[in-house]
């Protein structure tokens, strides 16, 4: 919707810069100006300014700038309609409403009620664990190193071993059961009727990007199964397009996002400092989760297991994000399986380096390739380079390709391979 420049104007007015930024930004009064450290480059020395006289924010150290709207769409990632929708909220102004069909309109209330009654849950699977009967909860989720802190920056909590707690919660509250059955927190059967979907299991809130709550998962504490048990997709939640953590790493300073494989690895990871952690939500990724990726960074590193598994699941989201624009590093987290067990064993230091020595995807999938060959055998040397050859031909940009047939030749010149050698190939199969 196109809002008008006097209702933009009175949004800017009534939000003052100084005070906005100063919630993200300890800023200090020099005359007239006041500076801080630049929340979008690492500097020791402040450079960056915000003058009330002007409403605007300089850094004369990255040369970002502008007025308050500008600040928050760079500092959280918001587009222009919802850093208006944010500040307009901030600054009790009704932005005009915009007018729906009947339909439309009983779907958007529909919607509301929904994300109302997932965040009323949330709060009351985050009050079960705080309970005597969620001490076993609460003990695992220390017993995993997670600290308070982190426990009530991603909202877990606890479902009862009753399956009907939450049910009888809700319905206290006075929603049909028509509404609960949409919001995918219960399941029905003819013997039992309607019952909690979640119990007995640690509960893992899922939030959207502007921090809804939008599903939920849940783990068991013991060997039960399934281990991990996710919310079916409902009207709120579409599990391509939502990444479990990227409402927190959207405003993370770095530039580039970690893709890791499940809700311990995000915590656990954000718990040590690696706040720009992000995974999908128990389904491969998918170029919805591509798309999402690609308005918030341009890198991306994969960090999922080092089992087989891990190695597929990295190989089928390396052309994903191709096709997305993003480029794509591998981390090898050998000889541990996944981040929290790396972290605990080696800590956040060694952590930070296995991210900086991270492989370029390209030459991952060719290095992956080389396992399916006999390379000590010249037949099996001349179909991995048979092979390598139909991977550069992926390739349209031509300095792209001839820089990756460089790199190919110096990780395998001991099998003879010149780079002569592998253009004709590619030149053939072309």
């Amino acid at each position: 919707m196109r809002y008008s420049d006097d209702i933009i104007e009175e949004v800017r007015m009534k939000n003052d810069i100084v005070d906005v930024v100063s919630q993200y930004v300890k800023l200090n009064r020099r005359g007239s100006t006041y500076f801080g450290l630049c929340p979008f480059h690492n500097e020791k020395t402040p450079s960056f300014s915000v003058t009330p006289s002007k409403q605007m924010y300089y850094c004369f150290g990255c040369g970002a700038g502008g007025n308050v709207f500008n600040f928050v769409m760079e500092y959280e990632n918001y587009t222009f309609g919802e850093a208006l929708q944010h500040l307009a909220d901030r600054a009790g102004v009704q932005l005009p409403k915009i007018e729906y069909s009947g339909e439309a309109k009983r779907k958007a209330e529909r919607r509301a009620v929904l994300l109302e009654i997932n965040r009323l849950a949330a709060r009351y699977f985050y009050y079960q664990l705080r309970r005597e009967t969620g001490k076993q909860a609460y003990a695992y989720l220390t017993g995993r190193g997670l600290s308070e802190e982190t426990i009530k920056k991603f909202g877990l909590g606890y479902s009862d071993k009753y399956s009907d707690d939450l049910y009888k919660f809700l319905k206290s509250k006075n929603y049909s059961d028509d509404l609960l059955r949409d919001s995918g927190l219960f399941n029905v059967d003819e013997r039992r009727g309607m019952y909690d979907k979640f119990w007995n299991r640690v509960i893992f809130p899922i939030m959207d990007v502007n921090g809804r709550v939008i599903g939920f998962g849940g783990r068991v504490m013991g060997d039960g199964k399934p281990k991990y048990l996710n919310s079916p997709e409902t009207t709120i939640f579409d599990k391509s397009r939502n990444l479990y953590g990227l409402n927190v790493a959207r405003t993370t300073r770095k530039n580039y996002l970690i893709l890791c494989e499940g809700y311990m690895d995000v915590i656990s990871m954000h718990q040590a400092g690696f706040t720009n952690a992000v995974a999908s939500l128990g389904t491969a990724l998918t170029s919805g989760h591509a798309s999402l990726l690609k308005r918030y960074t341009q890198e991306v590193l994969l960090l999922y297991d080092s089992d087989e598994a891990g190695v597929k699941a990295a190989l089928r989201a390396i052309p994903i994000l191709r096709e997305a624009g993003l480029t794509s590093r591998v981390v090898n987290l050998r000889p541990h399986k996944d981040p929290d067990e790396f972290i605990k064993a080696l800590g956040a230091e060694e952590f930070e380096k296995r991210l900086e020595q991270a492989t370029d995807s390209f030459m991952f999938r060719v290095h992956m390739a080389e396992r399916d060959f006999s390379m000590e055998d010249p037949q099996g040397q001349n179909r991995f380079f048979e092979r390598c050859a139909q991977m550069l031909l992926e390739l349209s940009d031509e300095l792209e390709r001839n820089l990756y047939i460089e790199a190919i030749v110096k990780d395998y010149r001991s099998s003879g391979i010149t780079a002569d050698n592998l253009k004709r190939r590619v030149g053939a199969l072309a």
